[in-house]
């Protein structure tokens, strides 16, 4: 009688593998899997000091933290949606609708804290009007946001007829989005609190644990006793409240609103989600990656700058970065898959 072997248990010389060789083997797998974009932000980083001196200073690091803070923002609430199989094609015009609305407000000599809080319910609605149709009414997500991202913009354009508000925003507002703490943009911290809540969310609470189970398996969920819509609502509910929180900040930093900021914003944040390890099909991925992918995508462009690479170029350079980023994480994943 034949005797077939375990090829993880025999090495190539018929002596028997020990287990901890193999459990090395898929934990280092394991690292590699969820660090290859780290290692890649920090080789690029080093790269960047090389090719400019300027690179590394207190300044351009300070001004890279901000510039990055808004999409940073935005992509941490749509990381969420994909987690649970969703997108959010809607998030740049929620947030230029909460920039425009907060804007009004304060021309209308409502208190600061009124008008942040008012802007911010504007994005909580709208997503969650959005969350609604998908998770009750069961349409496609890309659908019901793609609607909601011509007629959210629409509404912001009805605000003012189309014209820029907010010309005499009170000076303690315009801290928020302009201001430094030390040398640390307030918009920075902001960005890393957001996603420091988003992250202790997803890995303490049981809701993150919901999260996770509807993307993964939106019946096996279900079936679990998980509340399946509440979540899929819920979850388009904060990608509104975090749009909201980046128009408000932009608002303040240019101290005017306009009803045509952040066009194109959906994109950059479903490019930073998916380049940080989610899943479109939802169930993986986290906020960490999302994090350090939004960096990598500033680094790269504030390299451009410094470099003097026109704006032409560099949009064909970062979409050829990001291809092969995408394509070295998926040969990542696959090998690990196999070793494992």
């Amino acid at each position: 009688m034949t005797i077939l072997k375990n090829p993880d248990t025999v090495s190539q010389a018929g002596e028997p593998a020990r287990p901890e060789n193999s459990l090395w083997k898929r934990r280092g797998s394991s690292w590699l899997v969820k660090g290859n974009l780290l290692i890649v932000f920090v080789v690029l980083v080093v790269v960047a000091s090389i090719l400019s001196p300027d690179f590394l200073t207190i300044r351009n690091v300070s001004n890279l933290l901000q510039q990055s803070s808004l999409t940073g923002i935005i992509a941490i609430g749509m990381t969420l949606v994909i987690l649970t199989s969703g997108i959010d094609l809607s998030v740049g015009s929620t947030a230029a609708l909460s920039g425009m609305v907060v804007a009004i407000a304060l021309d209308g000599a409502v208190p600061i804290p009124l008008a942040i809080l008012l802007a911010m319910g504007t994005g909580i609605v709208v997503g969650l009007g959005m969350g609604y149709v998908v998770a009750w009414i069961r349409l496609p997500a890309f659908i019901v946001t793609l609607a909601g991202l011509t007629a959210i913009r629409g509404a912001a354009f009805l605000t003012t007829d189309g014209k820029p508000v907010g010309q005499n925003l009170p000076e303690a507002f315009t801290v928020i989005g302009g201001g430094y703490i030390g040398f640390f943009p307030i918009t920075g911290l902001i960005f890393i609190a957001v996603a420091l809540v988003a992250a202790a969310v997803l890995r303490f609470t049981t809701f993150g644990e919901y999260i996770y189970a509807v993307g993964s398996n939106e019946e096996a969920a279900r079936l679990s006793g998980v509340p399946v819509k509440w979540v899929q609502m819920a979850v388009f509910g904060i990608s509104g409240l975090t749009a909201a929180i980046a128009g408000i900040l932009l608002t303040s930093r240019l101290t005017i609103a306009q009803p045509t900021a952040f066009t194109g914003a959906e994109l950059d944040g479903i490019a930073a989600v998916v380049l940080g390890g989610a899943s479109l099909f939802g169930g993986r991925g986290g906020i960490s990656g999302t994090f350090i992918a939004v960096l990598l995508l500033s680094v790269l462009k504030n390299l451009f700058n410094l470099m003097g690479i026109g704006s032409f170029f560099q949009m064909v350079a970062t979409g050829i970065i990001l291809l092969l980023a995408l394509i070295l994480n998926k040969f990542i994943d696959s090998r690990a898959r196999t070793i494992s």
